[in-house]
């Protein structure tokens, strides 16, 4: 498939360093026996349109009978994204989903006003030695859907539109950009792309987005001089036509953003919500477990150990 016109020879420099809004290292956080590397939220910026959490898990190597085991929990006003590099998990939720994620495909989760699932390694997974290598990340739904019944999709690899360039190969994940669109349903504007580059390549961000991010998980960028290495976020200025030019070691990126929402977010443990009201009657119901009377029920086939409340 063709890239848009950026690429060609009258396209920018790389961006210069005032076009960085923000920097982001990203903080390592436990989540039950395993270390992930969180790059939002962050201190000085909540979201990157409507992304409002993004963790790196791995990459991890794991031994035969070894894998992660995250146990039902709830979420609301929010939808999940699952999309690994190596590799697999296991996804069951409250709403019967019963779906094994490999690399290259992408779980879609949206929450609604209630949703409740798991996430482990599979039994074929565990079978031997294995790796795992992936990002999740949220993103936080307009008011107007905070309310509606939660959904999962799951689309494999050949289903998600392919992007080349000299040097130059994207995944599209979600939402639109470069004349494609990926099948997943969404609520508001966004763009999520998995990039890799060969040494020197140069990425034009879209530029048909008002919030745009690159998160560098291997090898590393160049930017007005200044290499930035993998496990780093960065975050452009609106309005800006921003392209970046790959080490000389090549790299992979996430590359994510699109319309910013209407107000920021309230965030207490897996609940997303723009208001405390909703967070707080979340809480009391996942504390009540009332599973199938009230707000949460847990998934079908994983129901012996769920999460508490913190």
């Amino acid at each position: 498939m063709s890239w848009n016109p950026a690429l060609t020879p009258g396209c920018p420099d790389a961006a210069g360093m005032d076009q960085i809004e923000t920097l982001i290292i990203p903080r390592a956080r436990d989540i039950g026996g395993f270390e992930v590397r969180r790059a939002l939220p962050a201190p000085k910026r909540q979201m990157v349109g409507p992304f409002i959490f993004f963790d790196q898990a791995g990459p991890a190597e794991l031994l035969t009978g070894q894998g992660i085991d995250i146990r039902p929990h709830p979420h609301i006003g929010l939808g999940t994204v699952t999309y690994l590099y190596r590799g697999d998990f296991h996804h069951r939720d409250s709403i019967g989903s019963d779906q094994v994620i490999l690399p290259g495909a992408v779980n879609w989760m949206v929450a609604g006003r209630g949703v409740t699932h798991s996430e482990r390694t599979s039994a074929a997974g565990r079978a031997g030695p294995h790796g795992l290598f992936g990002i999740q990340t949220w993103i936080a739904l307009p008011e107007d859907r905070e309310d509606m019944a939660p959904i999962f999709e799951h689309h494999g690899k050949e289903a998600l539109p392919e992007i080349e360039a000299e040097g130059v190969h994207a995944r599209l994940i979600l939402g639109h950009a470069y004349g494609e669109r990926a099948p997943a349903t969404l609520y508001s504007e966004t763009f999520y792309l998995d990039v890799t580059l060969a040494p020197g390549a140069r990425f034009p961000l879209p530029d048909d987005h008002e919030d745009r991010g690159l998160y560098i998980t291997q090898g590393s960028v160049g930017i007005a001089g200044q290499e930035f290495e993998s496990g780093r976020m960065m975050v452009f200025r609106p309005g800006d036509r921003i392209t970046v030019a790959a080490g000389p070691r090549g790299a992979r990126l996430m590359a994510l953003g699109g319309a910013t929402l209407n107000g920021p977010r309230f965030i207490w443990w897996n609940f997303v919500a723009s208001s405390r009201e909703r967070i707080e009657h979340a809480k009391e119901q996942w504390r009540a477990a009332n599973w199938g009377q009230g707000l949460f029920d847990l998934p079908p086939t994983d129901r012996d150990e769920h999460i508490p409340l913190p």
